[in-house]
C-alpha cells in the first residue's frame, strides 16, 4: 500500500465542490483511508486530499485529478507527493462533511425561526389596527344611516320646496365630510 498527499491550489478551489468530487472518486476506487480539507497556503486557497492505496487506484485518483476539475473552479496547480502519517478512515472526512453542513445550516433555521417570529408579531400588530378600523368603519356607517334618517324624517316633517331640501342637503354633507375627516384622522393615528 502506497500513500499520497495532493495538493491542489488556486484563485477558487474552496466553495465550488472539489472536496465532494474527490471523496466521490475515493468512494468509487473502493478507498477505505482517505481525507481531505480545505486551507490555505501563502495566502492561496488550497484542497488537500491524503490517500492511502495500491498504486494502481493511486494513478487512478491522480489521472482523475488532473483530469476533471469543479465548474467556477480556478486551479493553479496539483502537486503529489508521498505520504508518511496516518491516513484516516474515509468516514472521517464524510462525518466532518456533515458536521460543516450543520454548522452552515443551523445559523440559517436560527435566522428563519427569528424572522417568523418577527412576521408573526407584526401580522398580530396588523390584524389588532383592521380590527380597529373596523369598528371605525362601522361605527361610522351606522352614524352615516342613522343621520340620513333623520334628515329624511325632517323632510317629511317639513314642506319645504326643492331649493330648501338641496341647501339642507348641502349642510349635511359638510357635516357627513366633516366626520369623514375625523374618522380618517382617527386612522391614520392608529
Amino acid at each position: 500500500m502506497y500513500k499520497i498527499k495532493t495538493i491542489i491550489t488556486g484563485n477558487k478551489v474552496h466553495d465550488v465542490g472539489y472536496r465532494i468530487l474527490l471523496v466521490n472518486k475515493a468512494l468509487s476506487l473502493g478507498l477505505n483511508n482517505f481525507n481531505t480539507f480545505n486551507t490555505n497556503l501563502n495566502r492561496t486557497q488550497a484542497v488537500i486530499a491524503i490517500m492511502e492505496a495500491d498504486e494502481e487506484a493511486i494513478e487512478d485518483f491522480k489521472n482523475f485529478i488532473t483530469n476533471n476539475i469543479p465548474n467556477k473552479s480556478i486551479v493553479e496547480n496539483i502537486s503529489f507527493e508521498e505520504y508518511k502519517n496516518t491516513v484516516p478512515p474515509i468516514e472521517r472526512v464524510m462525518q466532518s462533511f456533515q458536521m460543516e453542513q450543520w454548522g452552515k445550516g443551523i445559523p440559517i433555521l436560527l435566522h428563519m425561526s427569528e424572522t417568523l417570529e418577527q412576521n408573526t408579531s407584526i401580522l398580530k400588530e396588523n390584524t389588532s389596527i383592521l380590527k380597529k378600523n373596523t369598528s371605525i368603519l362601522y361605527d361610522f356607517k351606522t352614524e352615516s344611516n342613522n343621520n340620513f334618517n333623520d334628515l329624511k324624517d325632517i323632510m317629511s316633517k317639513h314642506d319645504i320646496d326643492a331649493s330648501e331640501r338641496i341647501l339642507l342637503i348641502k349642510d349635511e354633507i359638510l357635516q357627513i365630510k366633516e366626520r369623514l375627516s375625523s374618522v380618517e384622522s382617527a386612522v391614520l393615528a392608529l
